[in-house]
Parts: structure tokens; C-alpha cells; sequence
């Protein structure tokens, strides 16, 4: 299970699971990066 990411910009995501992740991560990047998505595959395939 992954539930670690780190964004380009330097922000570690840490998260209890995946489900998690895939929520933190979107959260992140409309807050901090508006105008990029990323699917739920994606933001799992980047993660650790």
C-alpha cells in the first residue's frame, strides 16, 4: 500500500492509505497548484 508522496514543489504527503492519499494529494494540488489533476492511477504511480 502506498501512502507517501512527494510533490515536485517539496511537499511531503503522508496518509493512513491509499484512499487517503488520492484525497490529500487532490486537495494539495488545487489548493497549491490550480489547473493541474491528476487521476487517482497517477497520484498512485508517483507515490511511495
Amino acid at each position: 500500500m502506498k501512502t507517501r508522496l512527494t510533490c515536485p514543489c517539496g511537499t511531503i504527503i503522508r496518509a493512513t492509505d491509499e484512499d487517503d492519499l488520492v484525497e490529500q494529494a487532490q486537495a494539495h494540488l488545487s489548493a497549491e497548484h490550480p489547473g493541474r489533476e491528476y487521476d487517482r492511477d497517477a497520484i498512485l504511480f508517483m507515490a511511495t
